[in-house]
């Protein structure tokens, strides 16, 4: 299926195929779902007599001529149109990104840490007498506008909390997801297998990251923020090769150009975040906070990307990383020839 229309076998297994139907007695409708649209079935009329049903969609492509030899007195029921899985990457990108800036904003206006335009630090400060709901006139290094120390305090860090728990769960969803995804447009390959696990580390990461505040658990924070962020950037990396591996047409490139922008300006970010932030310099510190937001922002832009190809994911995409499981699971050594037998039936496998 992933490099077009299905094979006859595939479609015999696939779909309710009766030999010589009472009601399509002269004639036969293949339907196949081909890449590109495979959010809908391409039904072929092999004959003008056959009523092709309301449901099915055109393709703009002729049925293969293996297909329309083989359709001779077959009938092959269309199935119900392919409903898309809901965007989790957009939904990922348009909860984050918000919600931090709105942590920001709360952090900002509670006092509990500066506004990322001011780049004035003092060695310590007497009482503010800045009001409540406006920035602070007096800052020094605890005041950094870090992300982390954003969501330090109540009330901030209870939707800082809410942010790493839910992203991670999206993070989750989106890695798994693309994951069969690229199982079902190729193969099963081992970049594909790192991302997924990448990908997850990342999540397990922000979980930490989200929920132990780094005034009250250091450890555990920069354990998972050390975590989260080489993961990330390993996901999107190993994501960029894929983009490629898997590109067809000309806007496929594209978005693998554009994976690579937003790739390389994480790679710089993140190196730079780490190198200020090992300083105690007010300025390296200011610096460090400000590529550690441009790294975090660039990440969740890249997971919106993937809109793009899940477009097209259907309800019979996480199925594929099922069989292939399901496959690979056949051919492992020492089983028996009866237990292959039986647990690895093509028809056993489609129906799963």
């Amino acid at each position: 299926m992933a490099g077009g229309p299905w094979t006859w076998n595939e479609l015999h297994a696939a779909l309710d195929v009766r030999r010589h139907s009472p009601f399509l007695t002269d004639a036969s409708t293949l339907c196949a779902a081909r890449r590109g649209c495979s959010q809908h079935f391409a039904c072929w009329e092999m004959k003008s007599s056959v009523q092709i049903p309301a449901h099915s969609a055109d393709c703009s492509a002729e049925a293969p001529g293996d297909l329309r030899a083989a359709g001779n007195g077959w009938s092959v029921k269309c199935p119900l149109p392919i409903q898309s899985m809901p965007a989790d990457d957009l939904l990922l990108t348009a909860f984050s990104i918000p919600g931090i800036w709105i942590v920001y904003a709360m952090a900002v206006m509670n006092h509990h840490v500066c506004p990322v335009e001011n780049w004035t630090y003092n060695l310590t400060c007497s009482d503010d007498n800045s009001k409540q709901g406006t920035p602070k006139s007096c800052c020094t290094l605890e005041d950094v506008p870090l992300i982390s120390k954003c969501g330090t305090y109540p009330p901030e860090s209870c939707l800082f909390s809410l942010i790493g728990n839910v992203g991670a769960f999206m993070v989750v969803m989106i890695c798994l997801l693309r994951y069969s995804q690229v199982i079902e447009l190729s193969h099963s390959s081992w970049l594909n297998t790192v991302a997924l696990i990448s990908g997850c580390t990342n999540a397990a990461g922000l979980v930490m990251v989200g929920n132990f505040q780094v005034d009250y658990a250091k450890s555990l924070h920069y354990i998972g923020a050390g975590v989260a962020f080489p993961a990330g950037l390993l996901f999107v990396c190993l994501h960029c090769i894929l983009t490629y591996h898997l590109a067809i047409s000309a806007l496929d490139y594209w978005v693998g150009h554009l994976r690579v922008s937003l790739t390389a300006v994480a790679l710089i970010s993140l190196v730079l975040s780490g190198v200020f932030f090992i300083h105690e310099s007010f300025l390296l510190q200011h610096l460090a906070a400000i590529c550690e937001w441009i790294f975090v922002l660039d990440i969740l832009v890249f997971y919106g990307t993937f809109a793009y190809e899940f477009g097209s994911v259907s309800s019979d995409t996480l199925m594929a990383a099922l069989q292939s499981s399901a496959a690979r699971s056949c051919k492992s050594p020492g089983s028996s020839s009866t237990s292959t037998h039986l647990n690895c039936n093509p028809e056993r496998i489609a129906m799963i």
